[in-house]
């Protein structure tokens, strides 16, 4: 195949991943079609079967990208964290997923995560393994490392959970717009939210390890 031919299939590949990615992400995997795919796209309708083979080939593809994106996100907060003290690790973990949420534009990956969550297919599985479990073990490690316990300890998965709950409401969506109208936050908007995501969760851990320790 010539150069610019090749050139030209790669940019529809990426064009189908994308378009596909944003419409299954707001309408499920089911209620998507091949010839809407190719529309959005501007590719012609045979461009699915050429380059994935059908349309659930297109889907693990564009679920690849996504769980490339959160291994990415994992990898980041695990090097600024690394060789650090656990309570820096923990803030550097919450530094790294709020600005990558923030000062991201919103793309199809997060809606495409909370799609399969309400709307799950054989995919989930590997969305969970691949994309979310490894972030969630690092974060319980963390945990189990402030708590002064091991990660197998029935205090980890609650304190872990409570932090990773604070995260989620920094991800943008339609109801926490309503629930905080205005501007897209700005850099001194991240440091405020970081702060108080790791100040909250530091002090929460603390109390329980106070807790436990007195009994």
């Amino acid at each position: 195949m010539a150069p610019q031919a090749m050139a030209e299939d790669r940019v529809t590949r990426e064009r189908l991943i994308e378009a596909a990615g944003q419409l299954f992400a707001d309408h499920g995997f089911r209620k998507v079609t091949v010839r809407e795919i190719c529309r959005v796209a501007r590719a012609n309708v045979a461009a699915v079967n050429y380059h994935f083979g059908d349309k659930l080939g297109l889907y693990r593809e564009v679920l690849d990208t996504a769980i490339s994106a959160q291994e990415a996100t994992t990898a980041a907060a695990r090097a600024a964290g690394e060789g650090l003290p656990a309570d820096q690790k923990l803030r550097a973990f919450v530094q790294t997923f709020v600005q990558r949420v923030l000062e991201h534009r919103p793309t199809w990956v997060r809606g495409l995560m909370f799609r399969e969550m309400s709307d799950p297919t054989p995919a989930l599985d590997a969305f969970v393994e691949r994309g979310i479990r490894p972030r969630f073990d690092y974060l319980c490690a963390i945990v189990a490392e402030l708590l002064g316990c091991p990660e197998t300890d029935d205090r980890v998965l609650p304190c872990a959970g409570s932090v990773q709950s604070q995260l989620m409401m920094a991800v943008p969506n339609p109801i926490g717009a309503r629930l905080r109208p205005g501007p897209a936050p700005g850099a001194a908007d991240i440091a405020n939210l970081v702060e108080h995501i790791t100040k909250f969760s530091l002090a929460g851990i603390e109390r329980i390890r106070e807790v436990r320790s007195q009994k």
